[in-house]
């Protein structure tokens, strides 16, 4: 059975299913409608601090759902500027809105990093073969 996955054209993926929304030289990162769905309905997430300095790969937040316990990767490499400490008290809102429920914003340090996340067909993709 195929599940519709909403797959957003102004950003960039991870075969991980993490996105990145580029503004500047600032980078929102967020797990993706078809990771939200794989996981099931999140009862705890939280972001790295504001300062970590993370490389691309390194964990940028743990989130748990009443079925797994997962960390989220970071999709590229830099500082994490702000943390949405709101998905600490409300972690259904990355289920619920997962493109408008940022974890966190990275200064990118490595824009070219960018060069190597899937356009958004290239992910959806990704997501109709796993399916």
């Amino acid at each position: 059975m195929s599940v519709e996955i909403d797959v957003r054209n102004d950003r960039v993926y991870t075969k991980t299913h993490e996105w990145v929304l580029v503004e500047g030289d600032i980078a929102s990162v967020g797990i993706s409608d078809y990771a939200q769905k794989e996981l099931g309905d999140l009862v705890y997430a939280e972001a790295e601090p504001v300062g970590s300095e993370l490389s691309k790969g390194d964990v940028i937040a743990s989130v748990e759902s009443v079925k797994m316990a997962e960390d989220v990767y970071s999709p590229v490499s830099g500082e994490i500027v702000e943390a949405n400490e709101s998905i600490e008290d409300a972690p259904d809102q990355l289920n619920s809105a997962p493109y408008d429920t940022w974890i966190a914003k990275v200064k990118l340090s490595d824009p070219s990093e960018l060069d190597e996340l899937l356009k958004p067909d290239d992910y959806r993709k990704l997501c109709e073969e796993a399916q």
